[in-house]
């Protein structure tokens, strides 16, 4: 494939997902955020691979753009192989959510390409288990089938598969481009507020 072949391609399918998109599940998102920002509770981010970088940048828009108090493990590299080294991958994020005292003020935010299975971030799907009984809410950015996110999250938010060969670029990419849409919702609420309460 030529390359302005490839771009027209790769681009036509963005614009596909982008009206693909379930608006109810990002608006449950979004409702989900703005009454965390509104309370005593924390956001924890989630996400492994590009998803982890997606994760740490996330965690900076929340707390810096919308003053979200947000966290996630992948930022502290230490703790994380120590867990990894100690009771292993699988339950390195579900240890590091206990240590946190993740409760029924915080909400946890997966991002995944696949959502998590039974094959596959096993870390993820332990800490969505661990969330759900210590009532946390739960919002999570997948593709694919949405594996057990869609099964575990209160507002789930799936990236369409429209190219079986680019499903983790599409997903990770849109990742980025739904928390930048959801931190400026929650940012856009307070700024309102504010606006209200100076008149």
């Amino acid at each position: 494939m030529l390359p302005e072949s490839y771009i027209e391609t790769y681009l036509a399918e963005t614009v596909d997902i982008a009206a693909r998109l379930d608006r109810s599940a990002i608006a449950r998102a979004i409702e989900i955020l703005r009454e965390l920002a509104g309370g005593a509770g924390r956001l924890f981010i989630l996400g492994v691979g590009g998803s982890a970088a997606n994760a740490s940048h996330a965690v900076n828009d929340f707390r810096k753009i919308a003053g979200v108090e947000s966290y996630c493990p992948t930022d502290n590299v230490a703790e994380l192989t120590a867990w990894t080294n100690d009771v292993g991958w699988d339950v390195a994020f579900e240890a590091w959510l206990k240590t946190s005292r993740i409760g029924r003020d915080d909400v946890l935010l997966v991002f995944s390409v696949g959502g998590g299975s039974a094959n596959a971030s096993m870390n993820l799907v332990r800490a969505m288990q661990l969330a759900k009984t210590s009532g946390s809410r739960i919002v999570a950015v997948v593709s694919r089938d949405g594996g057990f996110a869609v099964k575990l999250a209160d507002a789930c938010i799936l990236v369409p598969v429209v190219a079986q060969e680019r499903i983790t670029p599409h997903a990770e990419g849109w990742q980025g481009i739904i928390w930048h849409l959801l931190v400026n919702a929650v940012a856009a609420q307070d700024r309102e507020g504010n606006e209200n309460a100076a008149h």
